[in-house]
Order: C-alpha cells, then structure tokens, then sequence
C-alpha cells in the first residue's frame, strides 16, 4: 500500500482510505492490483529477462486492458530497474528533475519500489512511496519526478496513450528546492 509524506508538513499518510482519498483529491488515479498474481518466481524479482516481462504482462493482462480502456492506453511495456541496469546513476538524474507531460504517467509496480514526488495545487510536493501492487497515474501537466527507493530496484508496468510514449518537459519550480 502506498504512503504518502507531505514535505510542507511532515504529515505521513498510511490507512488505505486515506491515501486513496488524499490522491484523489490531488486528481492522482491510485489502485492496487494483487502482486501474488506474479508466479513466485517473480515476486520481488527485479531482475528480468524479456521473457519475464512478457510473463508479468501476460499475469496482468486483465488488469492492464481494464485501465487502459477507462483511461484511453494504446500501448504498455515493462521496465526493470536494478543495480545492473546500465548508467543507472545517469538515468536516476534524468528521472529525479521535475517536469511535466503531456499526457498521464502511469507505472504499476509489481517488485521494488519507488517514490514519485509531485506537487499539489494545495499541498505542495508530496512524495507517494510506492510498493509491489501500487498503480498510479500522475494526471497531464502535473509537475513531478520519479526516483527508486533506498533499496534501488524496481519493476513497473507503463502504460501510454501515444504509441512513441511520453515525453518529458522540464519545469524549472524554485518551490521544488525550497521542499528539499
């Protein structure tokens, strides 16, 4: 389950309902698919071949066309982030800079863990430290970063409405480095 940390106020939200209700105030789409749905073999593995994401995809087929019809996805794929993942210390960076898109992102988290900073209208930046089960899609235009937790590893569903994918636009925010 996702838990949200407010940096304006250092309030921490945990209980379901909460967190759900607090993202959907900020028009932040959150639902929880069962991650024991992966094989064993896959639970809590972050190291993928193309094999495996195929499999991951396969096991949260019902779940992916479901949102993707709701929400208007054409097209998904399958990102595994790991210590031997090359230059991942240079795609960290390109992740950890705020920006925006012109269309939804949304990462369904099925091993790992990661945290999206976002900024609310109201609140401020908010960090939703993400889990194994966690779906989230942060809504077109909304300033936010994406970054892995201290344990540096991750595997997500992404989900897109244009085929070529999203494109990041940087959004230089002096609001941003006063919440640091």
């Amino acid at each position: 389950m996702a838990v949200i940390h407010i940096r304006q106020t250092g309030q921490t939200i945990k209980e379901d309902s909460e967190v759900r209700a607090f993202l959907e105030s900020q028009e932040v789409l959150y639902e929880y698919w069962d991650p024991t749905k992966l094989p064993e073999r896959l639970q809590n593995e972050c190291h993928l071949t193309d094999s495996d994401k195929e499999e991951v995809l396969s096991t949260f087929n019902e779940d992916i066309r479901s949102l993707a019809e709701r929400r208007g996805y054409k097209k998904w794929d399958v990102i595994a982030l790991n210590e031997q993942t090359p230059d991942l210390d240079v795609l960290l960076k390109k992740f950890e800079q705020v920006h925006t898109h012109t269309e939804d992102e949304v990462r369904a988290i099925t091993a790992g863990s990661g945290t999206f900073v976002i900024k609310g209208a109201e609140t401020g930046y908010f960090d939703v430290n993400l889990s194994p089960g966690d779906v989230i899609s942060v809504p077109v235009n909304i300033p936010h970063f994406f970054t892995l937790s201290e344990e540096r590893q991750v595997v997500a569903v992404r989900l897109f409405i244009d085929p070529e994918g999203w494109v990041a636009h940087t959004f230089d925010d002096p609001d941003f480095k006063k919440a640091q």
